[in-house]
């Protein structure tokens, strides 16, 4: 029994000198699947950056669907790079630069800034009018299989018509002036309803 004692001591003597094994499993080196998504994110407007209409149609499912609010609803990847083909041919200087980025495991959401001047093609059916833009905007995208399979894109289209020049100035004399003439048109319409239901 001392033998046995004596044998227990000197293994874990020698147990707590020896120097620390590895775990048994071998840590496995994997991207997360919100850095997935942030990187694919990410790839997508670095091709937005670089005005790369083509690369950013590849980020994208075929079925993919983008509802750009002020402009309307893209589908597929077709529709998709017509869309920012036109958008680089009306600003061929354009730069766009992510602000934060917060990633999901399938959904990630992206403050932007594209800054450019509308001197290149009609946009829209917009003919350019030199006018320097800056738009700040937020994306809501959902990747699957590491592919875009929907976005919802906003930003402010007003501000975007002020700087080319198409609705005047926020506080300008025209600006009022438009404002004034709108809310006359809609005091007017208001009362002949109401005359309506009286």
């Amino acid at each position: 029994m001392a033998e046995s004692k004596t044998a227990e001591r000197a293994a874990s003597e020698a147990a707590s000198e020896a120097p620390a094994k590895p775990d048994a499993k071998p840590q496995r080196k994997r991207i997360t699947r919100r850095k997935a998504v942030e990187q694919r994110v990410r790839s997508y407007f670095d091709a937005m950056d670089r005005r790369d209409a083509a690369a950013m149609a590849e980020h994208w499912r075929d079925d993919g669907v983008e509802d750009i609010v002020p402009v309307g609803v893209l589908r597929g990847k077709a529709e998709l790079r017509a869309f920012f083909d036109a958008t680089f041919r009306a600003m061929p200087d354009a730069r766009t630069t992510v602000g934060r980025v917060v990633a999901g495991e399938t959904n990630c959401a992206v403050e932007w800034r594209l800054e450019g001047t509308f001197d290149g093609a009609p946009f829209m059916d917009i003919e350019p009018t030199g006018g320097h833009v800056e738009i700040r905007g937020f994306d809501l995208l959902e990747v699957e299989d590491g592919q875009l399979v929907s976005n919802t894109a906003y930003y402010d289209a007003a501000s975007f018509a002020r700087q080319i020049g198409m609705l005047p100035q926020d506080g300008s004399g025209a600006d009022r002036a438009m404002k004034s003439a709108f809310n006359t048109v809609t005091k007017v319409r208001r009362a002949i309803a109401e005359r309506r239901t009286s």
